[in-house]
C-alpha cells in the first residue's frame, strides 16, 4: 500500500493537481521502506504524470486549431523553437511552478515523444536522487 500510495502523489503532483509527492517520499525514506523501490515508483508515477500533461497538451491544441483559435503562424514558430531548445527546457520539468506547464507544452507543441519521455524521466529521478540523499 506505501508504494500505491507514493505512485499517486507522484503522478498526482505532476498534473495540476495541488498534490506533493516529496512528503510521502520523506516519510516513506524515515519509515524504512526500500529505498530504491521508492525512488522508482515516485520516478515512474511522477514521469507518468508529464506523460498525462503532454497528451492533453497534444490533444488539446489539435482541438483549438481546429476551431482555428491558434494562428498556425505563431504555432509553428514556437513549435520550432521548441524543438530546438526543447531539451534544455523539458530538463526543468522537475521544478515546482513551471514543470507541469512545461510538459503540457511539449504536448502542445508535438514534441518528440521518446525525447520528452526520456529527458522527463531523467530529470525526475534526478530530483528524487537529490531529496533521497538529504534525508538519509
Amino acid at each position: 500500500m506505501v508504494y500505491i500510495t507514493l505512485f499517486l502523489s507522484a503522478f498526482g503532483a505532476a498534473t495540476l493537481l495541488p498534490v506533493v509527492s516529496e512528503a510521502v517520499l520523506v516519510y516513506d525514506i524515515t519509515a524504512g521502506y526500500n529505498i530504491y523501490a521508492l525512488l522508482g515508483v515516485a520516478t515512474l508515477g511522477n514521469t507518468l504524470g508529464s506523460c498525462l500533461n503532454y497528451f492533453l497538451g497534444k490533444k488539446g491544441i489539435d482541438y483549438l486549431a481546429q476551431k482555428k483559435y491558434v494562428k498556425m503562424r505563431a504555432y509553428k514558430k514556437a513549435e520550432s523553437m521548441f524543438d530546438r531548445y526543447g531539451a534544455i527546457v523539458l530538463l526543468l520539468s522537475w521544478a515546482p511552478i513551471i514543470g507541469d506547464p512545461i510538459t503540457f507544452v511539449a504536448g502542445a507543441l508535438h514534441y518528440n515523444f521518446k525525447r520528452f519521455f526520456l529527458l522527463v524521466l531523467f530529470a525526475k529521478g534526478i530530483r528524487y536522487i537529490l531529496l533521497a540523499l538529504f534525508f538519509i
